[in-house]
């Protein structure tokens, strides 16, 4: 009888995780020392919409994590500034005070990390932005879906995103902060991640979409966080009501966080499954280990993350792991 074709393994600690987050010790004391949303009180966090929150300080161990990384077989970890705390919507002094902490504590971390740049909302300072992108430890630029819910938002953030094409860098487009909306009553603590972030990514997605920016902004490539809150498996409802049905743009990524082998196996049925990237959003959820067998879990976890962050400079001699 023919021998089966020996299978595509991925080798130890190969993975790259390209959604995770980790609060540095500036930037916590930041947070403690304000007196506004957000702000830390110990360890509990208060949000603007949200109930408070009892943050695990062993989640943002940097050793911790790394072990943890380790455990899951991930060689290499983009942090994520965590938008929906909403530091990017702040009045400027106050954004680029947080930020810039930020900035600085990725810096210092262990080569095991890289991180997605942030910039303030309001009067972005695009030559700062471009100097970060230059930088080997920032991956490229994230973006809060607030800002880019519409097409004349995306219009609006044009100039960031020539800084990331022009870096040879993508962008993350993750959850960003919701409203607090007194008339709706009490709602439970699941709400916002559930209901309003997977609205927000949602509609980030489509404002895309109608914004035409793949034909404005040929070279530059995307990732959206949470699956784009699966607006993707809308496509047919799109079609019937109006919108073009276009082939599936390679430069277009959405990362695994949130959900599991149900959710992504629609959005492999859209997109395909080049189009998904590992990001579990850890310390708030786990990697996923096993997709569709050995040669997709390994397109998700290994090849396609590398797609993603290929051009970063660099990147093969300071942030290399086994392939």
């Amino acid at each position: 009888m023919p021998q089966e074709a020996p299978q595509e393994t991925a080798p130890k600690h190969a993975a790259i995780d390209i959604h995770q987050h980790l609060w540095t010790p500036e930037f916590v004391d930041r947070l403690r020392a304000r007196t506004q949303f957000p702000y830390l009180r110990g360890w509990t966090l208060h949000t603007a919409a949200e109930a408070p929150y009892e943050v695990d300080p062993q989640a943002h161990d940097v050793q911790r994590r790394i072990a943890a990384d380790h455990e899951a077989e991930v060689g290499a970890s983009c942090l994520s500034l965590s938008a929906p705390l909403g530091i990017e919507d702040l009045p400027r002094p106050q954004a680029s005070l947080l930020i810039d902490a930020w900035h600085r504590g990725v810096a210092e971390l262990p080569e095991h990390f890289r991180a997605w740049a942030s910039v303030p909302t309001q009067e972005p300072d695009l030559p700062a932005v471009h100097a970060l992108l230059a930088q080997d430890r920032f991956v490229g630029l994230q973006l809060p879906a607030t800002s880019v819910l519409s097409p004349a938002s995306w219009e609006r953030v044009s100039a960031l995103l020539v800084a990331a094409e022009v870096a040879g860098k993508p962008v993350l487009v993750h959850p960003g902060a919701e409203r607090a909306r007194p008339l709706r009553g009490a709602v439970p603590g699941w709400w916002h991640p559930v209901v309003g972030y997977v609205a927000q990514m949602s509609a980030a997605w489509w404002g895309w979409q109608a914004f035409g920016g793949r034909d404005l902004f040929p070279d530059l490539r995307l990732v959206f966080a949470a699956g784009a809150g699966l607006a993707p498996v809308h496509q047919e409802r799109h079609v019937l009501r109006g919108g073009t049905d276009r082939p599936v743009d390679p430069n277009v990524y959405v990362d695994t966080s949130c959900y599991g082998p149900r959710a992504l196996d629609a959005l492999v049925r859209v997109l395909g499954i080049d189009a998904l990237v590992l990001g579990s959003d850890r310390p708030y959820g786990e990697p996923i280990a096993d997709f569709l067998g050995l040669a997709a879990t390994h397109a998700v976890r290994v090849r396609n993350p590398r797609a993603l962050l290929a051009p970063t400079p660099a990147y093969d001699q300071t942030w290399a792991v086994a392939s």
